[in-house]
């Protein structure tokens, strides 16, 4: 098969839906010779920011010349950003390779879902590449997911806000119990910025292990120093062994800083780890944790696009934006942020998936919007332009901006870049499918990898 067609029936899977529940993986795992076990494993769950801090701990420990994998979840332009070594793509011919290895383990009379599938790419991948510490994020929940088959070294939560209550639960608490799966005995764990009720239901299960856990806050902080002209924050950070002085971050956003906090205690709590024979498992030495988080890359996430690449006509100068917030909790993060970015008028481009919250992901950046772009992306789930205006409509009344509707997302930036001064900000925001596709069209590729 070529990698066209590899990829193509991979996404083929999804048609199976989420299958809650770990039996599946575990067989499909055990047919492959279980190329999960004796990996080391940094496991993270949360409603936003895990993404970003898996990639912070996983740079980090590149930098520190240790072999790093990173499984992360959805990508934004190519399937072969989801499986990365040392931050590496996939190469296609892995690709196609490792999908035929894992249909050998799949049983026909019982096809596994796209996640499934995809996390047994990933656990074959790392282990033929020989890597010293895989960094896992937890796809949907975290008790009945894909990758919660590990025993995890730290297992870490960002923070807990409502998502996907029609699977994991309609409290804060049920939410934070479903995510606190991935923690288990004999591993460590550390905890972002979480409100009371998921606190409280993270520590019933850290009660129940026997494990000691640290959180943001009581066992380890950070104060913003200074900001950079382009949104990268200059962190102090204080834990129980390290205290850092003038950390600069690669990723912009005041969001960040607090992921970079965690990604830096999971970091502090791996280098305080032995082996069997009383021998420190990492040796990750200051200078190159702060390279790791310097050179870290996470694109559509508070990203300012390269001004090479951008505007598509060359008819505006006006600085570009990529954020894939796409629930009340991130957008509102990213809302901060943009607070802090000079502008003289703010020209929106948003695309939102139909079964979000629409006014959630919306409300806190249309709030500072001078001119809006309704648009979608090429997913079935989109929302389309006049269902966005609508969701607008019944929950804040009739725009008070001037809006276009704008059936495609090249339109959409075309008609921004047109429009916009290089006094002002031009941001694309409400999906990683909007960004990715935006990205896409940009950096000359046809299109997403998906179907």
């Amino acid at each position: 098969m070529s990698y066209r067609d590899t990829i193509t029936s991979i996404f083929e899977l999804q048609k199976f839906g989420m299958k809650f529940g770990l039996d599946s993986m575990r067989a499909i795992l055990a047919r492959l010779g279980n190329p999960e076990a004796g990996g080391r494993y940094v496991h993270l769950a949360g409603t936003n920011g895990k993404g970003s801090t898996a990639a912070m701990i996983a740079s980090a420990m590149a930098a520190s010349g240790y072999r790093a994998g990173l499984y992360t979840s959805p990508h934004l332009v190519t399937f072969r950003e989801r499986i990365r070594v040392d931050g590496e793509l996939m190469p296609e011919a892995e690709v196609i390779d490792l999908a035929r290895e894992v249909w050998k383990g799949c049983d026909p009379e019982k096809p596994p879902t796209f996640f499934e599938f995809v996390s047994a790419m990933a656990f074959l991948r790392f282990k033929s590449a020989g890597t010293d510490l895989c960094v896992m994020e937890a796809g949907l929940g975290g008790r009945l997911d894909s990758t919660n088959v590990i025993q995890p070294l730290v297992a870490a939560i960002t923070n807990i806000g409502l998502e996907h209550t029609e699977h994991l639960g309609n409290t804060v608490a049920e939410i934070a119990s479903e995510k606190a799966g991935i923690i288990k005995a004999g591993a460590a764990f550390a905890g972002g910025r979480l409100v009371p009720e998921a606190r409280k239901a993270i520590e019933a299960r850290l009660s129940d292990l026997g494990v000691k856990g640290r959180f943001l806050g009581r066992d380890f902080g950070f104060e913003t120093v200074s900001v950079t002209a382009d949104g990268r924050h200059v962190i102090d950070y204080r834990g129980p062994g390290w205290n850092m002085k003038g950390v600069t971050l690669g990723l912009a956003g005041p969001y960040q800083a607090e992921n970079a906090a965690l990604a830096l205690a999971v970091l502090e709590i791996l280098g305080g780890l032995r082996d069997p024979s009383g021998r420190p498992m990492f040796d990750m030495p200051e200078a190159r944790v702060r390279e790791g988080l310097i050179l870290v890359s996470w694109p559509g996430r508070g990203e300012l696009f390269a001004p090479g690449l951008w505007p598509p006509a060359g008819t505006g100068r006006a600085p570009l934006v990529l954020d894939g917030a796409h629930n009340p909790d991130g957008a509102e993060r990213f809302a901060e942020y943009l607070r802090g970015r000079k502008r003289r008028k703010l020209h929106l481009i948003v695309g939102v998936m139909a079964d979000k919250d629409v006014a959630g992901v919306l409300g806190p950046v249309l709030a500072q919007a001078d001119r809006l772009y309704l648009t979608r992306p090429v997913y079935f789930r989109a929302a389309s332009p006049e269902l966005l205006l609508e969701r607008i409509r019944a929950s804040a009344g009739e725009p008070a901006i001037p809006y276009g509707l704008y059936p495609e997302i090249p339109e959409a930036l075309e008609a921004a870049a047109s429009e916009a001064s290089p006094e002002d900000l031009v941001v694309v925001s409400g999906s990683l499918f909007t960004v990715g596709e935006a990205r896409a069209f940009l950096t000359g590729q046809s299109a997403v990898e998906s179907n």
